[in-house]
């Protein structure tokens, strides 16, 4: 699979793209992350540990995912629209399945 159909893939049904044991770990991780923080324990740390992530290795995923989050809910709190240089060619989504998974109006 290219990189751009993996993109895609991950992008529509990141539970389903096909990846190796430990990107899974760190997708898991970093959807958990995302969607239930409180609910992140030691043991999510010790399944990236046992998938081969270092301690620093960790620590960088931990806080990619939680400042990708940050930026993302600052730009919705304040109503940011893409650039209009992005062309729907560029993006893995395209504006309107973006905007129907929001439930933002077209």
């Amino acid at each position: 699979m290219g990189s751009g159909d993996l993109a895609r893939a991950l992008a529509r049904d990141p539970l389903g793209a096909p990846l190796e044991a430990a990107d899974r770990a760190m997708l898991d991780y970093a959807i958990k992350l995302t969607r239930a923080p409180a609910s992140v324990s030691g043991d999510d740390v010790e399944r990236l540990r046992s998938g081969g992530f270092s301690d620093a290795a960790i620590l960088d995923i931990c806080q990619v995912v939680a400042y990708y989050n940050y930026v993302n809910r600052l730009a919705d709190g304040l109503g940011v629209e893409l650039e209009p240089e992005w062309d729907e060619g560029s993006m893995t989504l395209s504006t309107e399945e973006f905007r129907r998974r929001k439930g933002m109006p077209r």
